[in-house]
């Protein structure tokens, strides 16, 4: 009997594909169980419209992810935090914190999406890939500032204390 698989069946095949089996097997598992449908003309045509109208989808939605991955890469995420003197953060900026700054700016991405190639536990540029759908990702700019104008002079004066001592170490 020729059916049309509706779920993934380990030892027959995956959810869409037409297969041939034994009546039995068929009418007494398969069926009642929900794996499967009896291959008529009808079925046959309605899982072939099926299967466009899905294509379709997927083309849109690869088509969106596309731009939403152009509209990404364009943008620098400014995030603000806390830090000390030196410029090391009270903490890390997490994928979290990252999707709440691609949110501010109109863009919504799951935090599990986002992936950090190290924690950032410090001020600066950093880079982060987002993926978007199936095998599309965007590259994130990421900007950590001091939190607060005060923040911002405190690292400054520290550099600049840095600056300043390294002449005189080499004298």
């Amino acid at each position: 009997m020729k059916i049309i698989l509706r779920k993934d069946v380990a030892t027959l095949g995956d959810a869409g594909e037409v297969v041939t089996v034994k009546n039995g097997y068929a009418n007494n598992y398969l069926i009642p169980q929900g794996y499967a449908i009896r291959a008529t003309e009808g079925t046959l045509k309605a899982l072939e419209t099926e299967k466009k109208q899905q294509a379709r989808k997927i083309e849109q939605r690869r088509k969106d992810a596309r731009e939403l991955s152009a509209k990404i890469e364009q943008m620098t995420l400014n995030i603000s935090a806390k830090s000390g003197e030196s410029g090391k953060l009270f903490g890390t900026v997490t994928s979290g914190d990252i999707a709440k700054a691609l949110k501010a700016q109109g863009v919504e991405i799951d935090r599990r999406k986002i992936q950090l190639e190290a924690p950032i536990k410090a001020l600066g540029k950093y880079e982060a890939e987002a993926k978007i759908y199936m095998d599309i990702t965007a590259k994130l700019n990421i900007v950590v500032e001091a939190e607060g104008a005060e923040a911002v002079e405190t690292v400054e004066a520290a550099e600049a204390a840095e600056a300043s001592e390294a002449p005189e170490a080499g004298e």
